[in-house]
């Protein structure tokens, strides 16, 4: 069991995602960055599904009250066991009483924190990943308990990994054509693809929206499949990018569709960062 002292600014347990429900209407949610999350996973020697913390920003404090083994990825939110710094991307022991807490925002912006056998929170409709109406509650909060299973006799793995700084560093997110490309003219086109676009303060699990507008004279759609990923025209010039917590379904123009990829790229950036678009 693992108890929160402190919650952070949003720290949530997710997997990856709430597959096979999109015909209901229920958005995929799961993990901002796959990428992070499976590596974290992988080192601990757990299945690539098993239920992580994604810690946004600002890290919680949470004290451990059994033995298990730990592995943080993504953003360096200056990991602290028991007040002395820990590093990423290895396991690391953890005894009964340990406190992990979090410091300073280095890089990154989303960080994971994978607990031998995963975190054991409710199943809903074959997920754990937290989502508003669908799990009881959105986010973690102070004093609550989260259940995990102890592990007293996981061997300690030798393997470390370095994740690319471009992961973290690259503006440039890989894009196909979305559905409506081909309806923009080549003036559109060329600028879509050749402006350095601003990421607004309107950036969450649910979308990202940029900046800089494109001069925009297309009609709405009917209202057709988006998915994490799908960039969205809006009639005012806005772009705006689905995340992993989108809707289903969306009556505005799909100017591009984001690699995978790129929407784990994506995920550790937000306000003001500058990204651009690479046509595949």
């Amino acid at each position: 069991m693992i108890e929160v002292l402190k919650s952070g600014f949003y720290s949530t347990i997710q997997d990856l995602g709430r597959l096979d429900f999109e015909n209901y209407g229920v958005p995929v949610s799961g993990v901002m960055d796959q990428f992070s999350a499976t590596l974290a996973n992988s080192l601990l020697g757990n299945h690539e599904n098993d239920a992580v913390l994604e810690i946004t920003m600002s890290g919680p404090s949470l004290k451990f009250n059994c033995d298990t083994s730990i592995c943080l990825t993504g953003a360096d939110l200056t990991p602290m066991l028991n007040n002395k710094h820990i590093k990423h991307n290895r396991v690391i022991r953890i005894n009964s009483g340990d406190i992990l807490s979090f410091g300073r925002l280095n890089f990154g912006f989303r960080s994971y924190l994978a607990v031998s056998g995963g975190f054991q929170s409710d199943l809903v409709m074959n997920s754990r990943s937290m989502y508003s109406e669908i799990t009881k509650q959105v986010c973690i909060k102070k004093n609550e308990i989260l259940s995990i299973n102890p592990n007293k006799t996981n061997t300690i793995s030798n393997s470390v990994l370095k994740t690319k700084a471009s992961h973290f560093s690259s503006e440039v997110i890989e894009v196909f054509k979305g559905p409506e490309f081909e309806l923009l003219n080549l003036e559109q086109q060329e600028l879509l693809l050749s402006e350095t676009f601003t990421i607004s303060k309107n950036n969450s699990r649910m979308a990202y929206q940029l900046e800089e507008t494109l001069d925009n004279s297309l009609e709405p759609i009917i209202t057709s499949l988006v998915l994490p990923g799908t960039v969205q025209l809006t009639p005012s010039g806005k772009l705006i990018v689905l995340m992993r917590d989108c809707q289903t379904t969306g009556g505005y123009p799909r100017v591009l569709q984001l690699k995978e990829s790129s929407i784990n790229v994506l995920s550790q950036k937000f306000t003001d960062a500058k990204v651009k678009f690479k046509l595949l």
